[in-house]
């Protein structure tokens, strides 16, 4: 009785944490606190479900036929194109042309489940994997060993990586983290461990990103530029949410085809 009213507890407060948060008023989408008592309650209990027992339009494997289909059938037309990025990248700078990098991913723990997270040395957040890119940076980019966030006019980016940046193509080796199971092509955008560690402090519900798996493109992505402060972190996060909040084969659909223009148009971020 003791346990079913502690986690009764925490779960009022978890629920009125996430009150007021106001985020469907970004895009046009329909607010958590839009309708009655209980739409709102309904709202958050979708939201606060295990991953592996959220709900959506359509069956997880469904989303996951999709983006494997679309992956693989994106790195067979743009081989060409990634074999002559390649070569660019070697004969322009010194490195290695892959360049991969730690990343957070999907949580599948669930929000209460504190014995799962007392097996870990270390709670990250989720699954820690490894993410692939093509090298847009000189090789010290990061002499000193601590994660350091990219800038607009960053003079560490090698003329080559100032175009791929331009038109995210960067970004394609990803196309193998969804064919093994890390990524999704659409979700929200993975975040280094310590960089994860140190916003999951400062940004309230942060970790419910983790709620599925991180995508190459996303709802944040195609409607907001590159982060310049704590501020736009926050607006990219309420936007990750409310893509959680609407996640169907249709908005991933979507969403692809946005991000299509703004490669084109060189908007958006990372």
């Amino acid at each position: 009785m003791g346990t079913s009213s502690a986690a009764a507890g925490e779960l009022g407060d978890r629920l009125g944490a996430l009150g007021g948060s106001g985020a469907g008023t970004l895009t046009g989408w329909p607010s958590p606190d839009d309708g009655d008592v209980f739409s709102r309650l309904r709202w958050r209990a979708r939201l606060l479900t295990p991953p592996e027992a959220r709900t959506s339009e359509h069956p997880e494997w469904l989303h996951r036929t999709l983006d494997v289909t679309i992956a693989a059938a994106a790195l067979l037309v743009l081989l060409p194109l990634c074999l002559l990025v390649a070569l660019l990248i070697k004969i322009t700078s010194p490195g290695p042309v892959i360049y991969s990098q730690t990343r957070v991913g999907l949580d599948r723990r669930g929000l209460f489940r504190g014995a799962s997270t007392s097996r870990r040395a270390e709670d990250l957040g989720g699954r820690v994997f490894t993410m692939y890119k093509f090298r847009t940076m000189r090789c010290d980019a990061e002499a000193s060993g601590e994660a350091v966030w990219a800038q607009k006019d960053d003079p560490r980016v090698t003329r080559v990586g100032s175009v791929l940046r331009k038109f995210r193509l960067d970004e394609v080796p990803q196309l193998w983290n969804v064919l093994t199971g890390d990524m999704n092509i659409v979700g929200p955008r993975p975040e280094r461990p310590s960089i994860f560690l140190a916003l999951r402090s400062q940004i309230d519900d942060y970790q419910i990103r983790q709620r599925v798996r991180p995508g190459i493109t996303g709802w944040a992505q195609i409607n907001q530029a590159y982060d310049r402060s704590i501020d736009d972190v926050k607006r990219k996060v309420a936007l990750d949410l409310e893509y959680i909040r609407h996640r169907s084969i249709w908005h991933d659909l979507a969403i692809m085809l946005r991000t299509v223009p703004v490669m084109i148009g060189r908007k958006g971020a990372h």
